[in-house]
């Protein structure tokens, strides 16, 4: 198992980085507002899924102490860096510990303004008890093998009322559109290929967890928003959603 997933982390990072996602200097450090190139527009959806956590989540916690918050799926650590520069502390968490878009690339980050980082899986977080009021599974979730163990560890590590978030994970209202999504994606030649649940639907998060999870609606720019429209004219299958979800630990 150590060796596979050793094979997927290089085989993935060597996947990024062939997509330009090897960001440094101002450009790391402008995300998720990046501005210009081939990946701008990706980065706006991510921008506006920010935005919503940051006013529906971050915004109404902090607003009476400094939030410990983890940061899942932490890739570059753009996130925990923006978090930290409102005042919180933050612990970067990732399984790849390569400087593409890893926890390599995110020491640029973490010599701005400080905060942790830590290699380690969902599933068994090094982490103490109720250490946590935050945990924000950072376009990451759909990567778990188990998600009732990655969410159940998530919540081990959260205080009373903390907050689970999922960012930028997809989301299908019909499974068997997410399992052709599936099909599609280990049918891609040279793609790396990790064997877990690969994408989110309102019925699998009721079976992971016994919390009451919400869905936040997020604005994202008009070609996102149209793209349901398109793939019924073109006869293909429903195309997934990120959004918000939230669920409070009790």
């Amino acid at each position: 198992m150590v060796d596979g997933l050793g094979q997927f982390r290089a085989a993935y990072a060597a996947h990024r980085a062939s997509e330009g996602r090897a960001h440094c200097g101002t450009e790391l450090q402008s995300l998720p507002y990046l501005a210009a190139g081939p990946l701008a527009r990706q980065w706006a959806v991510r921008a506006c899924s920010f935005e919503a956590l940051v006013a529906r989540v971050v915004w109404p916690l902090e607003r009476d102490r400094r939030l410990d918050v983890l940061d899942l799926g932490s890739g570059n650590g753009w996130l925990s860096y923006r978090l930290a520069m409102r005042g919180h502390r933050c612990t970067a968490v990732d399984l790849r510990d390569d400087a593409v878009d890893g926890l390599g690339a995110a020491e640029e980050l973490r010599q701005l303004i400080g905060f942790e980082v830590l290699a380690a899986s969902f599933d068994a977080l090094p982490l103490a008890d109720a250490s946590a009021d935050l945990a924000v599974f950072n376009a990451s979730l759909h990567y778990a093998r188990d998600l009732a163990a990655t969410l159940a560890e998530a919540r081990r590590c959260l205080r009373a009322s903390g907050t689970i978030a999922i960012v930028d994970s997809p989301f299908y209202v019909r499974a068997a559109d997410g399992d052709a999504m599936v099909r599609e994606k280990r049918a891609t030649p040279g793609l790396a290929v990790f064997d877990c649940i690969e994408f989110l639907t309102r019925e699998r998060l009721a079976q992971a967890s016994a919390l009451a999870w919400t869905r936040h609606r997020v604005r994202y720019p008009p070609w996102y928003e149209l793209r349901p429209l398109a793939a019924l004219l073109r006869g293909a299958r429903r195309p997934s959603r990120f959004d918000l979800w939230t669920a409070a630990v009790p």
